[in-house]
């Protein structure tokens, strides 16, 4: 239970520790909306509101983009405490654009479930023929229309270096050991394109210079990485260079569409 345990971090000082509130997560990142369940108590939420605002200040500098970058440009919502399903205690919702956590489960589970919901944000973006469910980690695999753009052909950088090997021809060996877990199940999860992505989009998080065991843990040291089931060796880093300059790029692209947003406001009122 977030109230009654401690969390690592190592980074900037993101909020002089001065408390904060949910209220002012959704103001610092610009959620659709913030709903928190009734069986959180006044001092779980006080907490978790501290820790979250602190992750996703992490998030936010890792990625080296801006807060309208965490919110998907205002697009996504955030259940705490609300909605757990049984096994799986943090999800993502396509249909309402939602990451729930629930309180018990929440914490390490951040970038995965943010990254399910940019996964399902850029579909549309980065492929001309997707439904509204679909992922652009699962287009991609399925050969989908793309969309002519620089930050696009990143992207699919990303996706064709946690999904295949290095000369591009052949599933990786993560895919393989994906496959093989989801055959010993009798289940597709570990291999599902979204999932696979995530998980090498933890990895990536997990790496960085700033830790925050609140927003990603378990890369590492779990019985599923020892399993092989996140990227390792230099998979792993050539994963995080593609990620790495992906975010560096969509980062850049994202503050200069703000500054210009911002003179044409300020201009419409002179």
């Amino acid at each position: 239970m977030v109230s009654s345990r401690q969390f690592y971090r190592r980074g900037p000082n993101q909020r002089d520790q001065h408390p904060v509130t949910f209220s002012d997560v959704r103001r610092k990142f610009g959620f659709r909306s913030i709903s928190i369940g009734r069986w959180v108590t006044l001092a779980e939420r006080d907490r978790a509101a501290g820790l979250f605002y602190d992750a996703l200040a992490d998030l936010m500098s890792i990625l080296q983009g801006p807060e309208t970058l965490i919110s998907l440009r205002e697009t996504l919502s955030f259940q705490y405490g609300i909605g757990g399903r049984p096994g799986m205690l943090a999800f993502y919702e396509p249909a309402s654009r939602t990451f729930s956590l629930a309180k018990n489960a929440g914490p390490g589970s951040i970038a995965h479930e943010w990254f399910h919901a940019l996964d399902h944000y850029l579909a549309d973006k980065a492929f001309s023929d997707t439904s509204g469910t679909m992922y652009a980690s699962e287009a991609w695999l399925r050969d989908a229309t793309p969309v002519p753009h620089p930050l696009n052909d990143r992207l699919f950088d990303c996706f064709k270096s946690i999904m295949l090997d290095e000369e591009g021809g052949n599933p990786s060996e993560l895919f393989r050991i994906s496959c093989r877990a989801d055959k010993a199940n009798g289940c597709v999860y570990y291999s599902d394109p979204a999932e696979l992505c995530a998980r090498a989009f933890e990895a990536f998080v997990q790496d960085a210079s700033i830790s925050n065991n609140f927003l990603v843990a378990g890369t590492k040291a779990t019985e599923e990485a020892r399993m092989g089931l996140y990227p390792t060796g230099e998979h792993r880093q050539r994963i995080n260079a593609a990620f790495s300059e992906y975010f560096t790029c969509l980062g850049r692209a994202l503050r200069v569409n703000s500054c210009i947003a911002n003179q044409q406001s300020a201009g419409q009122h002179t």
